[in-house]
């Protein structure tokens, strides 16, 4: 961390301009210091419009999505792959998951530690002050989840600052900061119905609430499921459990339940849901959604109000810039696991209901099924390896029989080449916000009444055209309401960067992980009739006998449970050696 006291706020460019619609302006001066800058209101504009480029972008897309975890079936070499099977080794440097962000938080600090000295009327600079507030406790929650307690900065450091040399604060200190953090954002952000067109995109209180819950939801859990087991060998306070209570885990739970039922209920938001014109893919074209020429439709992003917390972008003014369709097509790839985990459109698992059609042709799997089935995961229609039966080729560089189009524009590469995509990045959506209240008042109580059922995750699969639950229905069909509050939420945000996230916080990480990872469905398939579609050569691995919806079935195997170790160890990331060189009040995660 001693890095930090070399750094100022950078001077970055704009993304987007003043002078069109539906965007920020993010325009900061040609020179920016820490001497010479916040002496006006407008510098704290400018201040805080530069952290809207500290967000995640679409850079990160190869590397915090469900990549490698149990519900992808592409397999390779790669750092996050190496992570899902436990092979995580501590690295020297971790410039964009360690420095940076601190370097972020330093910027933060400084707009802070500004306000307080500014001699003219606070309340021009208040809601510039909030928004710092929120970026500082989204930097804190990012660190907070790869490697749990780390140390808390909260002023501009300088070269003799004490916070250089300091110990790791607990998770509970810093989920303590970031509450704090949030509670001041929430009492000055403006409501997304008081931010202008050409503002939209920046911080709201709901957005600021919804994270809120995000974040009270993902360590109530956590204390819930995981508990201390990951917090440090015990040998300073710091790296321990210090502020540690389980007592918050109902706090915790029921402020998720009150902050997600007010956006819930400020009636500012609604679920993207056009299939009537879509033909049953909104799933799908929500997640490119550009200007008219993004869709059959002629959708715009003026449509969409499920978007709460997100990462704007345009063709125009502020692409990609990055391989986002190619890589979201070749390497989001489903696992078996993942395609059966859709229900049919009766809400039954595949392995229950009477509409399954089974797999002998590829088509097959997807009659009857939830919608958002074949908005992820149909094939591509642009590739032309794809025979009349639906089925994609085994070729070695295939292992599951179809390709991912969540985040691929589309008739890619037709519409929009990758690097040129512009199509907006949700961190929190109205979808994720049904399902977190769901799931907090399920981990109160144990349930949930059919009204609380209908005005939340009933609503998510009326889009994707599945049939409601009710108790009733759960008890009739022997059906579990966590595994389908949890089924609903894999579904929903698959490749939105919470799978890694929700196997640890419900400490199952280990059991999902370990497990073999199946592709295409061979036995009694057209890959199983037809040399053509499928080389068995190609795959290291060869075919076992797996569960499907259809009983016991040869499939090809990807990965073996035995090269996969995942353990509780795991659950955090190692922190930089370089780092901790540094500082020796900075101890190592356990295990590493």
């Amino acid at each position: 961390m001693k890095k930090l006291k070399y750094l100022i706020i950078p001077c970055l460019m704009a993304f987007f301009t003043s002078c069109e619609d539906d965007f920020i302006d993010l325009n900061p001066p040609s020179e920016i210091t820490d001497d010479v800058y916040y002496k006006d209101a407008e510098h704290f504009l400018t201040g805080s419009n530069n952290f809207y480029n500290e967000l995640i972008d679409w850079s990160y897309l190869g590397d915090l999505t469900d990549h490698g975890s149990d519900l992808i079936g592409h397999k390779e070499e790669s750092p996050l792959q190496d992570y899902s099977r436990g092979n995580t080794q501590p690295p020297e440097n971790e410039s964009s998951y360690f420095d940076d962000i601190y370097a972020s938080i330093r910027n933060v600090n400084l707009l802070i530690a500004r306000a307080a000295e500014y001699d003219g009327d606070q309340n021009d600079i208040k809601e510039y002050v909030a928004a710092a507030h929120f970026f500082r406790a989204y930097h804190y929650f990012f660190l907070m989840q790869r490697y749990g307690g780390i140390p808390i900065v909260v002023d501009p450091l300088d070269v003799d600052s004490p916070s250089l040399s300091s110990s790791r604060s607990s998770r509970y200190q810093v989920t303590s900061q970031i509450i704090s953090d949030l509670d001041l954002a929430i009492a000055d952000l403006p409501s997304e119905n008081n931010i202008g067109t050409n503002d939209k995109g920046k911080i709201s209180i709901e957005a600021a609430k919804a994270f809120k819950a995000e974040v009270l939801l993902h360590e109530a859990t956590w204390m819930k499921y995981v508990g201390t087991t990951t917090d440090g060998d015990g040998t300073t306070v710091g790296a321990g459990t210090a502020g540690y209570n389980p007592a918050n885990i109902n706090t915790y739970l029921q402020e998720v339940v009150t902050l997600t039922k007010s956006i819930m209920d400020s009636g500012i938001y609604e679920l993207w849901d056009y299939n009537n014109v879509l033909n049953n893919m909104s799933s799908y074209f929500l997640f490119n959604l550009e200007d008219g020429g993004s869709n059959p439709a002629g959708l715009d992003k003026s449509t969409n109000k499920e978007f709460i917390f997100y990462g704007k972008y345009d063709y125009t003014f502020r692409q990609s810039r990055q391989l986002v369709s190619h890589v979201s097509s070749g390497r989001l790839k489903p696992s078996r696991k993942m395609m059966d985990m859709f229900l049919c459109t009766d809400g039954l698992p595949i392995d229950d209901s009477p509409l399954f059609q089974g797999y002998t042709n590829a088509s097959d799997e997807y009659q009857n099924r939830d919608y958002r089935m074949r908005a992820y995961f149909g094939n591509h229609e642009a590739n032309n390896d794809i025979p009349a039966d639906g089925s994609v080729l085994l070729n070695g560089e295939n292992q599951i029989g179809t390709f991912s189009q969540k985040f691929v524009s589309w008739t890619w590469p037709i519409y929009r080449e990758s690097r040129e995509e512009g199509f907006d990045l949700p961190f929190i959506r109205l979808a994720d916000v049904y399902l977190m209240y769901a799931e907090a008042l399920y981990e109160l109580n144990g349930s949930l009444t059919d009204t609380q059922l209908d005005e939340s995750i009933n609503l998510i699969k009326a889009r994707a055209g599945v049939a409601p639950i009710s108790n009733a229905f759960l008890t009739a069909n022997n059906l579990n309401l966590e595994t389908e509050i949890r089924r609903e939420r894999t579904i929903e945000l698959f490749a939105e960067t919470s799978r890694y996230n929700d196997l640890r916080r419900w400490g199952i990480a280990e059991q999902e992980l370990n497990q073999d990872i199946y592709g295409a469905v061979i036995e009694g398939t057209a890959y199983e009739s037809n040399p053509a579609l499928y080389d068995p050569s190609l795959y290291f691995y060869g075919e076992k006998d797996a569960q499907t919806g259809d009983g016991v079935k040869s499939c090809l195997l990807l990965e073996p449970a035995s090269v996969r170790n995942f353990s509780r160890h795991n659950y955090l990331y190692p922190l930089p050696t370089a780092q901790i060189a540094l500082n020796e009040a900075m101890l190592q995660n356990p295990g590493y």
